[in-house]
Order: structure tokens, then sequence, then C-alpha cells
């Protein structure tokens, strides 16, 4: 999508934090950060929505999903961490490709809405 800034990146066209990268997905600091650590894992193949997923498509977010415990050092999970996807306007999803954010470093509370 020549619009998507997580497109752009993965392009190179727009510098990131870079954590980790391979063939599926990038790993990267976010930009206004709602942790002391908070990351971004972005699957390289672009959709927005879980509901628009291919199996192919499934199978990459499988694969971050497994990747991200494995960087604890990387990305300072000892001790906990969160993921959160949202998923369209009423979920806070400002970026319409699909991404994991990862929050660590610090104790975090539930706030409901």
């Amino acid at each position: 999508m020549e619009d998507c800034l997580f497109c752009k990146i993965i392009a190179g066209e727009i510098p990131s934090k870079k954590a980790y990268e391979d063939d599926d997905m990038i790993i990267f600091s976010d930009i206004d950060p709602k942790a002391k650590y908070h990351y971004l894992c972005v699957p390289k193949t672009h959709f927005k929505l879980l509901s628009e997923m291919t199996e192919k498509q499934g199978e990459i977010l499988l694969k971050c999903l497994k990747k991200i415990p494995e960087l604890e050092k990387e990305l300072h999970l000892k001790g906990g961490y969160r993921l959160v996807i949202n998923q369209g306007d009423n979920a806070g999803q400002s970026v319409f490709h699909l991404h994991i954010h990862i929050l660590s470093g610090q104790k975090m509370g539930w706030t409901p809405a």
C-alpha cells in the first residue's frame, strides 16, 4: 500500500529504530511510547484486520507471536509484558496495517474504557 506508514517503514523509506527484522516481520520502537519500552511488531504483508487475514498471513502472525518471547532480552520482557492488537477505529487503530504493540519495563494497570 503506497500510502501506508508501516509499509514505508518496511521499505526503508521512513527510518525506524529496529529491534528485530526478518523476511516476514519487523519490530521497532514506537514513536509515541505508552510504557517504558514500547515496540511495534509489524508483519511485512499488508492487511488491516484479523478478519481480513489469509491463511498465509495467519501463519506469519503466529510466527510473530512466537518470536516476541524469544527476544526477551532485546525487548526488555523480563518481569512481564503486554501485547495489544487494536482492531478498527473504535479500538484506537490509527495505522491500518495490522501490528502488535509490545509494552514492557514497568508494572501496568488496567483502565477499562
